[in-house]
């Protein structure tokens, strides 16, 4: 993808070259470092905006700038440790990123991914969906690391008005025709106690293979807990009757104590209702922000990405969630699976659910007006402004 997006080179330049009034500045996804050449060819500045946190773009600078090699190509559990980052991260070599690892030396599209990489580190500022009291000491380590403090934390990015929307309302507008299920989901949710429930949601692209859902299948069953369960269909390029198959006695054992969703389902409207006791989660950024920014508990199960550093930082680091399971080919063991259930909704979790809430009040509190991510928008906003204030003299001279 990433060698594929950077053909754009050509094309963007040129529009650059014959627009009447060009830009000043590009600010570019973490996927698209060509651009850094773009705006170095253009003399003007290209920032970096993250959508991973702060500790996972740690890892992905410290991997593509070290460059770690194996010891035993064999071994899939050596162990890759990570000094210069705080709290020395380390992870299996199956838990790094799968872009990294299938890196060749001198293959023209492996090269030109760690180029992209390295320009990204060469940027002249960073923008990263975080907050600080979530993860400063990473934020520091990016200024440290980068060597300059244009580092600006500006999240949770949220829709406009969620951080003020107390009834869901624009939460449940989102999500195209499958949103008609909001008002359904809502009404289930409406006559569930408080702390009763647990939803179960794996992120827009992950598809469990047929003996993962049969496990986590019956874990639901056994645990007793009320829940909602995204499951997602097979999709493209998935064997249709190897994934996403739901068993065929599961529905009928638990009518009236769960709601499986196939379509999209309003995430945020589900984390958000004063019934969630915990969210099972495969830890994407965005379903781990939009976790904390509701104040619930986690049960993590990353399976690739940035998602194994994502729930290091919220089991290991804040304590607002459990391990569950690890991995995407990984088949949970159901009676454990269902004990962690269980007590998620049985009053074990307290202790987490008030660390969640605190990170929940820190991060409503940072986009509020004062707050430290309002006030780094506003900086990189004032930057960005100076920054063009000097571009349009120096295209006037």
């Amino acid at each position: 993808m990433m060698y594929t997006l950077g053909k754009l080179q050509d094309p963007i330049l040129d529009w650059f070259n014959n627009h009447p009034s060009p830009p000043s500045a590009i600010i570019s996804d973490m996927f698209l470092g060509f651009t850094h050449e773009i705006a170095t060819q253009l003399g003007i500045r290209r920032y970096v905006f993250s959508t991973s946190g702060a500790l996972a773009l740690s890892v992905v600078y410290s991997l593509w700038s070290e460059m770690p090699q194996r010891k035993n190509t064999n071994d899939e559990d050596e162990i890759f440790e990570l000094p210069n980052i705080p709290n020395c991260p380390k992870f299996p070599w199956w838990q790094l990123s799968p872009i990294f690892r299938s890196y060749v030396k001198g293959d023209p599209n492996s090269e030109f991914i760690r180029e992209s990489y390295l320009a990204d580190i060469a940027s002249h500022g960073l923008v990263v969906n975080t907050f600080t009291e979530l993860e400063s000491e990473y934020l520091d380590h990016l200024m440290k690391d980068l060597g300059h403090d244009r580092v600006w934390a500006v999240g949770p990015v949220l829709p406009p008005g969620e951080e003020n929307d107390t009834n869901n309302s624009g939460s449940s507008n989102r999500g195209g025709s499958s949103s008609a299920l909001a008002s359904e989901i809502l009404a289930w949710l409406d006559t569930c106690e408080d702390n009763s429930v647990v939803y179960v949601c794996f992120g827009s692209q992950a598809v469990l293979t047929n003996k993962q859902m049969e496990e986590l299948a019956i874990a639901l069953e056994k645990s007793g807990v009320k829940f909602i369960w995204s499951a997602k269909r097979a999709t493209k390029g998935h064997v249709s009757n190897n994934y996403g198959v739901i068993p065929s006695w599961f529905e009928e054992k638990v009518a009236g104590r769960g709601l499986v969703i196939r379509d999209w389902a309003p995430q945020v409207l589900i984390l958000r209702h004063r019934v969630l006791a915990a969210f099972l989660t495969h830890s994407g950024w965005n379903s781990t922000l939009e976790g904390l920014v509701a104040g619930v508990p986690m049960l993590t199960w990353p399976m690739g990405a940035d998602q194994f550093a994502n729930a290091n930082l919220l089991v290991d680091e804040h304590k607002v969630a459990t391990r569950a399971c690890e991995g995407a080919k990984t088949i949970p063991n159901s009676d454990e699976l269902a004990k962690l259930l269980a007590e998620a909704v049985q009053g074990k979790g307290v202790e987490r659910r008030a660390r969640a809430s605190e990170l929940r009040k820190a991060a409503l509190n940072g986009i509020k007006e004062g707050g430290n991510s309002f006030k780094d928008l506003e900086t990189f906003v004032k930057h960005l402004r100076e920054e063009a204030t000097k571009i349009k003299r120096s295209r006037c001279s």
